[in-house]
């Protein structure tokens, strides 16, 4: 098949920093949530070329402070394709009842990953 098709599969996920307040640490787990539960054993066999390479996949995520995510480890937890991530302010920020030497209070931090999935 040679007329692309997207997306093709949509699967969620989402990632937590319990302590450190880290917006790429909550987002990389939230893609990582998100591949370890799928499996598509046929991809392959639909894809241009049978070649994962032309496997076009997009990620969202909705962090606090997305801006602050470092894309390029986001990106790397995708074995292949063709990867777009985007980021957006979202998510969910809270205090966690910790607090640091000085007296700051930590939080916890939860990303919400939206991975899209075709040619």
């Amino acid at each position: 098949m040679t007329d692309g098709i997207f997306p093709l599969i949509i699967e969620t996920g989402i990632g937590v920093d319990l302590t450190g307040d880290d917006a790429t640490k909550a987002a990389t787990r939230a893609v990582e949530d998100t591949i370890r539960r799928v499996l598509f054993p046929r991809l392959r066999e639909l894809l241009p070329g049978n070649d994962r390479a032309n496997m076009r996949v997009e990620a969202t995520i909705a962090v606090p402070g997305a801006e602050r995510v470092d894309m390029d480890a986001v990106r790397a937890r995708f074995p292949y394709g063709q990867v777009t991530v985007t980021t957006v302010e979202g998510g969910h920020r809270q205090p966690n009842g910790l607090r640091d030497d000085s007296g700051q209070e930590g939080v916890i931090l939860i990303a919400v990953a939206v991975i899209s999935v075709g040619w």
